[in-house]
């Protein structure tokens, strides 16, 4: 043997390297027409230059990281641990070099190896995995078996990284930061018939890909939340973004100067993403736009210096909004009518969400997740008894309100049922209290002068002379300001939220 390891020591240093070359491919030829198995290599970068990283091996290594974490095989195969200075999560391993990894699919047995090769005269590493599969079926295997891994390493690698939420912090660009709210479908405030089919059709739109290429249908979809303030439609974006696990992205409209940088800061979204649009009914004079007859020149000139409705509209529903996939649209209002029919139609605005009051179910549960504990006999009726009089007398208390009033209160259970019960039956006759009622007034007062003041610039040109407004103008006016005053009062509970 050792004779044997010496003659092909001094042959290796003797014969030339293209001999050797040829040498090593005719074992190789060999060694696979002699072999049951078929071999395939998934090299770490694409091409003699080792510069275009590729994709399959990214999958192979996610792949079976997440096998060897929930079936680690015994005994265990030599793992290698890393870490990143600049990451707080726990090391993460993988597969050691030259070490394998027994996988099953379709009642065949496959093997994964990892190989790590030094290049000749250089510090440079080349890894690569291989696979193994049985020869008599390694061309009906083999297609299948990528595409399932290739979809499980996309899973994987969708359900463990960091999610963001964006903000236009400059007319064409975002900036982020990490997207940590805590709300869920299971801590919302909601219906179970609302909860049951919002997460039926968000789930039956995240696995629509094959579907919406089919039907010919850019894969998107929109959600227009429609409610009082504080009855949760922030709360519920993030509960989708969660459930989801998409990013969000928060467009402040009124930053935005043109169409043009419209469509600049929309060619910029990932997939997988959450569109935000809050109070479109407020962000901008886009209602009634499209009845306008009659323009005067400078207003002309300005189209260009504005998001119009019209590029609103294309943002939405027209050639741009194909760019990128599976995204989702949402706007939210506290007053529906003030939204212009145009972006409400399907296509636009799929699905409208009401979030109103809260009902007696609603209230029971938010009861059980504040405060928890066992009530005395009768208090839980009278509770009942008195969200049913409100909601039979118009009156509206919003999820906000009630958590603000259990959070107050959480850990006595009785204290939270009593003042609850007293502040639905002052709003039946008409009150409210003065805890929640405290510092709206003056809140409510800047907020009106500011919007004056915003008004009067609207209304004078670049060079100081006043421009008319539109017939009808005292009209919105007294309808912004009727929902200014329902927003302001319910602003310290929607924080609460």
């Amino acid at each position: 043997m050792w004779s044997l390891l010496g003659l092909l020591t001094v042959l290796q240093n003797i014969l030339p390297t293209q001999l050797l070359s040829l040498l090593h491919s005719v074992w190789e030829s060999l060694q696979d027409a002699l072999t049951p198995y078929s071999y395939f290599d998934v090299p770490e970068f694409l091409g003699s230059a080792a510069v275009d990283p590729n994709d399959l091996y990214r999958h192979v290594h996610l792949y079976l990281y997440h096998r060897l974490l929930l079936h680690p095989p015994s005994p265990p195969p030599r793992l290698t641990l890393s870490s990143s200075p600049s990451s707080p999560s726990p090391p993460s391993f993988s597969l050691s070099p030259n070490h394998s990894l027994h996988d099953s699919f379709a009642g065949h047995r496959l093997l994964w190896t990892h190989h790590s090769d030094t290049l000749h005269d250089s510090l440079e590493e080349r890894r690569s995995f291989s696979l193994r599969l049985p020869k008599r079926h390694s061309s009906a295997l083999l297609h299948p078996y990528l595409s399932h891994l290739s979809s499980s390493a996309r899973t994987i690698a969708i359900s463990s990284r960091d999610r963001r939420i964006f903000t236009n912090s400059s007319p064409t660009s975002w900036s982020s930061v990490p997207f940590r709210h805590p709300a869920t479908f299971q801590t919302l405030a909601l219906h179970p018939e609302l909860r049951s089919f919002l997460l039926s059709d968000l789930d039956s739109f995240m696995a629509g890909r094959e579907f919406y290429a089919r039907v010919g249908r850019p894969w998107k979809r929109g959600y227009l939340l429609h409610g009082p303030p504080g009855s949760g439609k922030s709360s519920l974006i993030a509960a989708m973004a969660n459930h989801l696990r998409y990013d969000v992205y928060d467009l402040e409209l009124t930053r935005v100067p043109h169409n043009s940088a419209l469509k600049s800061l929309l060619l910029q979204i990932t997939p997988r993403s959450i569109i935000v649009i809050e109070d479109i009914d407020c962000s901008l004079q886009l209602t009634g736009e499209r009845h306008s007859k009659k323009r005067k020149a400078d207003d002309e000139d300005d189209e260009g210096e504005r998001v119009t409705l019209s590029g609103l509209l294309n943002f939405t529903d027209g050639l741009w909004s194909c760019c990128g996939e599976e995204k989702i649209v949402v706007f939210t209002t506290n007053y529906k009518g003030g939204v212009d029919r145009a972006l409400l139609r399907p296509g636009r605005m799929d699905v409208h969400v009401q979030l109103g009051g809260c009902g007696a179910h609603v209230m029971r549960e938010m009861l059980e997740r504040y405060v928890g504990g066992e009530a005395e006999e009768g208090e839980e009726e009278a509770m009942m008894d008195a969200a049913e009089r409100c909601m039979r007398n118009g009156v509206v208390i919003t999820a906000a309100e009630v958590g603000e009033l259990l959070l107050r209160n959480r850990g006595q259970r009785e204290v939270a049922i009593k003042e609850l019960v007293a502040e639905l039956e002052l709003r039946v006759n008409g009150g409210c209290s003065e805890e929640l009622e405290e510092g709206w007034v003056e809140e409510e007062e800047e907020l009106e002068e500011e919007a004056a003041t915003g008004r009067e610039k609207r209304r004078r040109g670049r060079n100081g002379s006043a421009v008319r407004e539109a017939s009808g103008g005292w009209e919105r006016q007294v309808r912004f300001f009727g929902r200014l005053r329902s927003l302001t009062k319910s602003e310290s509970g929607r924080r609460g939220v």
